[in-house]
């Protein structure tokens, strides 16, 4: 039978841990005439009967991220008296590419927005054939607290971030940024991204990075794509229950893989084939 709150006990706290393939969304926060995780999601709910209105529900994310990008440990939060539905039903009212991979009971008040500690995102640049070396020594002066406004589209948030970590390193076929701080402007990954792969070319010193933080803007740089990017992890204090990914799921990656793989053996062949 499934579990219900009592009339006189408040709505149970739900924080899922989402996953998601951002090529076929529009960025993951609402937006009225566009498809979004924040939107699948909350139609999801509203369709199990789990709330009527996101806002009554107080559902909050941890973040948003843009369009094209993904995430691996994204965290959606909200208030229902259905908890046992919502943890047995939503991965199947959800679309292939957006998945609850854990959850937890929090308190009332939990807001991953705020309660978050840190955020951390990797960059995937899809080649080996960068200067690992110097992208490493120049990705570690991100660390501190620095403005960030050369590697950010114009806000009106303080421009000032502190950054915790920030790392490259090599495996098989690719060259990966891995950067973690507080909370990040709009576009700073991707442009961060983008300066450590001039420097991996050799376009750049290392020494670019500590200009761009002092807020020379040098030649102009150009986000990196979308595509490379995943929101990896966000640290709010709160240990979660794994939630096993489904049969149907599991199969889509799987073809998608092998899609990519026989993909990228057909580029091959085309560019040997002009040579």
């Amino acid at each position: 039978m499934e579990e219900v709150q009592a009339p006189d006990l408040p709505p149970v706290r739900l924080a899922c841990r989402i996953a998601y393939l951002g090529d076929r969304f529009y960025g993951s926060q609402m937006q009225a005439e566009e498809r979004t995780v924040e939107g699948e999601f909350v139609s999801a709910c509203i369709r199990l009967g789990l709330f009527s209105d996101f806002r009554s529900a107080r559902f909050s994310a941890a973040g948003r991220t843009d369009r094209g990008v993904h995430a691996r440990r994204q965290i959606f939060a909200f208030s229902t008296l259905y908890p046992s539905r919502a943890l047995s039903a939503l991965n199947w009212q959800l679309p292939s590419d957006c998945w609850i991979n854990g959850y937890a009971k929090t308190e009332p008040g939990f807001n991953p927005r705020y309660d978050a500690g840190s955020r951390t995102y990797r960059y995937y640049f899809g080649t080996t054939a960068l200067d690992e070396k110097a992208m490493d020594s120049a990705a570690r002066l991100f660390v501190g607290t620095h403005d960030f406004s050369v590697f950010s589209k114009t806000s009106e948030r303080s421009p000032e971030r502190t950054i915790t970590s920030a790392r490259v390193w090599s495996e098989p076929g690719t060259c990966i940024f891995e950067v973690t701080g507080d909370s990040f402007l709009w576009n700073m990954v991707r442009l961060m991204a983008a300066c450590l792969r001039r420097i991996g070319q050799g376009e750049e010193g290392e020494e670019a990075v500590l200009l761009r933080l002092d807020g020379e803007r040098l030649s102009p740089l150009s986000p990196a794509p979308p595509d490379g990017l995943i929101l990896w992890d966000v640290d709010c204090g709160i240990p979660f229950i794994p939630l096993p990914m489904e049969g149907r799921r599991g199969e889509i990656l799987k073809r998608i893989r092998e899609h990519h793989a026989a993909l990228e053996r057909v580029i091959r062949d085309l560019d040997e084939g002009s040579r």
